[in-house]
């Protein structure tokens, strides 16, 4: 009797470990059916942005995903459509010998605005880097080497954007937080990534092609994109590599001024 006894005792322990042990590996593989779930969702399908421009100085669409997706990672592009305040933004990627007058006519119009570089202008430009600092500019994150983020790996990434905000933190003590992605592609990974380590992504709605060298002498062309579609919270983006941007940016920022228009940071735009 007793030995039977011992046998239903060691029986239920026996029940007992294995339910447990059920239970546990139930609950890990729960687990990591979440963990797997939450991770497939997360998209790394490559974005380019676009705009498609409004007659009468209405706000571009800006394409419903692609708006969603930014203002789901607390990104931005676009002002409201109540107030006329704009945002003047500049990409740096290299000096073609026009940002020092770019930021004297900025000074004498007092308008503030952002410069996107990276680590190649940082480092061959650190002058320019900290008279923009010095006189009241945003300075935002470009990346150290200029790739298509969708392109790179996580730990990539975040060394392309570390590096040169630890950098530019070491040479000025300015801590950067606006980034904008190199050729204007991200992926709603990359939003993620960016939005972790702390930083805005940055995006626009108004541009015109003034990056290449090689279509430059249309001053007129220039003048005319900016001016006819200014619209009410406009994030502009341009390049200051352009000999016309540099020499339109002066009767732009007065006529603009002229329409009703108000320049303000990023710091101060209002969705």
């Amino acid at each position: 009797m007793r030995s039977e006894k011992i046998i239903y005792i060691l029986l239920g322990a026996i029940v007992c470990v294995f339910t447990f042990s059920l239970i546990t590996f139930n609950n890990s593989l729960e687990q990591e059916s979440i963990t797997t779930s939450s991770v497939a969702i997360i998209s790394n399908k490559k974005i380019g942005w676009g705009i498609k421009r409004n007659d009468n100085h209405n706000q571009p669409d800006l394409g419903k995903t692609n708006i969603s997706l930014i203002n789901n990672y607390e990104g931005i592009a676009i002002g409201n459509k109540e107030d006329k305040n704009v945002y003047l933004t500049f990409d740096e990627g290299y000096e073609a010998g026009y940002t020092e007058r770019i930021l004297d006519i900025l000074k004498e119009n007092d308008v503030k605005v952002a410069f996107f570089i990276t680590a190649h202008y940082l480092n061959t430009q650190p002058q320019l880097v900290q008279r923009m600092i010095e006189e009241g500019h945003i300075v935002g994150n470009h990346t150290v080497n200029h790739k298509s983020m969708p392109d790179l790996e996580d730990k990539t990434i975040k060394e392309e954007i570390m590096n040169l905000h630890t950098a530019v933190y070491e040479k000025f003590n300015y801590e950067m937080k606006y980034i904008r992605p190199p050729m204007g592609e991200f992926s709603e990974r990359t939003l993620k990534t960016t939005q972790e380590l702390g930083y805005t992504t940055t995006m626009w709605s108004l541009a015109y092609d003034d990056w290449d060298e090689k279509k430059q002498g249309r001053e007129e062309y220039g003048k005319n994109k900016i001016i006819s579609n200014i619209h009410n919270g406009a994030v502009i983006l341009l390049h200051a590599n352009s000999v016309d941007n540099s020499n339109i940016l002066d009767s732009c920022i007065k006529e603009i001024k002229k329409m009703g228009y108000e320049f303000k940071t990023l710091d101060e735009l209002k969705k």
